[in-house]
């Protein structure tokens, strides 16, 4: 854009000295020009070295584009929950924190902790006793010595007694308690929530002295080192996306910026919308993207014969794209003149010096009525008009 500016605004001085060398209209003689439409006397149609062409068929490599998010893979986005509730004793962690895996996120005290690990231990205890008595009972039975009734009641107990051991076992190493350091003088009625992942906090939903259900989300944790991408395309361009194809892509906040991803997956979905899903993982280092941010991207799907114009019959003004027409000479006081239109365009694709392009309807693609060379001192001319016109 700033080199656009300048050529517009040199452009704007070399027509401004070819205009005072000739005669200028006054004020009362000047005719108001339709918009978007400027003209030239010969000698700035000269100056300016205007070249007319028309549209030429070119093999271009064509451009799917396509827009989505950046996302993570389901094992590098964890929620943290509390298993068994509790209150939430202390914690000092925030939005962005860092987290190391096993680090403790917070501290939840319950009464139920307590009762836990009293009633494991306890039945532990049992089942020591209950195993010496099978043991002997087993011993008597196949001596002869007792019934198998008595037999079968010592293995029945001591079977019982195992499972629910075991089971205790289990819930108290969801909450993160190690039966092998519990004795009955360490009961504790506080366990430590740790982190199951490196990565960073992306939500907090609690605060001290909160109480959690075993169902609620109490941190959710991202890990960035693994990002995906998560594109949406149009049903009708599915046979353009193959498995193993590169994309460059910007995040829509900072367009100077561009990455590169590999396409690892294509939907095999149609949704309502008749859109499908593309997958992409993120190649090299991307510290500076985060999950969550709105991505543009671009695929290049092999080379067509497109329509395409010279790239520098192409003009950018205000984020738009035009070209210039010529719509003939007249005579205006012995002089001729030189008139264009400026109409917009879509542009695509450039390689070789052409850019794929897109026209209105109206215009010609067969007639050499477009400006291919000279356009931006057509720019300078129509967007210096009071000064311009001579």
């Amino acid at each position: 854009m700033k080199n656009n500016i300048i050529a517009i605004m040199l452009f704007g001085i070399l027509f401004a000295t070819a205009c005072g060398n000739g005669s200028k209209k006054s004020e009362e003689e000047s005719e108001t020009l339709p918009e978007n439409t400027c003209e030239m006397n010969e000698e700035q149609y000269k100056l300016a070295g205007i070249e007319l062409g028309n549209v030429e068929q070119k093999n271009i490599g064509s451009v799917l584009k396509l827009s989505g998010i950046i996302n993570v893979p389901p094992q590098n986005l964890v929620t943290v929950s509390a298993p068994l509730g509790g209150y939430i004793k202390s914690t000092d962690l925030l939005q962005g924190s860092p987290v190391k895996k096993g680090q403790v996120l917070a501290v939840i005290e319950n009464p139920e902790f307590i009762e836990l690990q009293q009633n494991y231990l306890e039945s532990k205890s049992q089942l020591e006793y209950s195993e010496t008595e099978y043991q002997r009972q087993k011993e008597l039975y196949e001596g002869n010595v007792n019934s198998a009734k008595t037999y079968q009641q010592s293995l029945s107990e001591y079977k019982t007694l195992k499972a629910k051991v075991n089971a205790y076992e289990q819930k108290l190493a969801l909450i993160g308690i190690s039966v092998g350091q519990l004795k009955d003088d360490k009961i504790t009625s506080s366990v430590n929530l740790v982190s199951p992942i490196n990565g960073y906090i992306k939500t907090v939903n609690v605060n001290v002295g909160k109480y959690v259900e075993a169902t609620d989300i109490v941190f959710e944790i991202i890990n960035n080192d693994k990002l995906t991408l998560e594109l949406t395309m149009f049903e009708k361009d599915l046979e353009k996306i193959k498995e193993g194809q590169d994309i460059e892509f910007k995040t829509t906040n900072n367009n100077d910026i561009s990455y590169k991803a590999t396409v690892y997956r294509v939907g095999k979905a149609i949704n309502d919308d008749k859109t499908v899903k593309v997958y992409a993982t993120v190649d090299g280092d991307a510290k500076d993207l985060i999950a969550g941010m709105y991505v543009s991207a671009q695929v290049e799907t092999g080379e067509e014969l497109v329509d395409a114009l010279p790239t520098d019959a192409i003009v950018s003004f205000d984020d738009k794209d035009y070209i210039f027409i010529s719509k003939g000479k007249r005579n205006e006081e012995g002089k001729t003149v030189n008139d264009f239109l400026m109409v917009e365009i879509t542009k695509g694709t450039s390689a070789g010096g052409f850019t794929q392009v897109t026209l209105p309807e109206k215009i010609s693609k067969t007639d050499k009525t477009i400006v291919i060379k000279g356009a931006y001192a057509l720019l300078a001319a129509l967007k210096n008009a009071g000064e311009m016109s001579c």
